[in-house]
């Protein structure tokens, strides 16, 4: 497979087969120059769309379960109102290609289920409220 690879202003043309990398051709990069700004033409405003089903808002007040990683939820394994013990499976979250599992961190009863199946969530969004 042959690749262009951009470093510090010079364009290397690399090309690698069975898991070694050879050098074929290097030349100066350069930028393509700015087009000229357009005037846009009046164009009427469309009505905004619905937004895309999103994480719902945290409603409940509790301890949040966090997402360790950024991902999406691939399956919410209990629902709102139920008991859980510490270590328990709550979520299985899919982050660069592979299953996480997040657990319980404590006893508890899920007060509310912020991130749904197939919801794209970031390090630090909470997932479920346990109460």
């Amino acid at each position: 497979m042959k690749y262009k690879v951009t470093l510090n202003g010079r364009t290397y043309e690399v090309e690698v087969e069975a898991g070694k990398a050879m050098l074929v051709d290097e030349y100066e990069a350069y930028a393509p120059a700015p087009a000229s700004p357009a005037v846009p033409a009046a164009v009427p405003t469309p009505a905004a769309a619905p937004a895309a089903p999103a994480a719902a808002a945290v409603t409940t007040a509790g301890e949040p379960v966090n997402a360790p990683m950024p991902g999406t939820v691939l399956r919410v394994e209990v629902a709102q109102g139920a008991a859980v013990k510490a270590g328990q499976l709550l979520v299985v979250l899919e982050a660069m290609k592979m299953e996480n599992e997040i657990l319980a961190p404590k006893d508890g009863t899920v007060a509310q289920i912020v991130a749904p199946k197939g919801s794209t969530v970031e390090t630090g969004s909470p997932l479920i409220i346990l109460a």
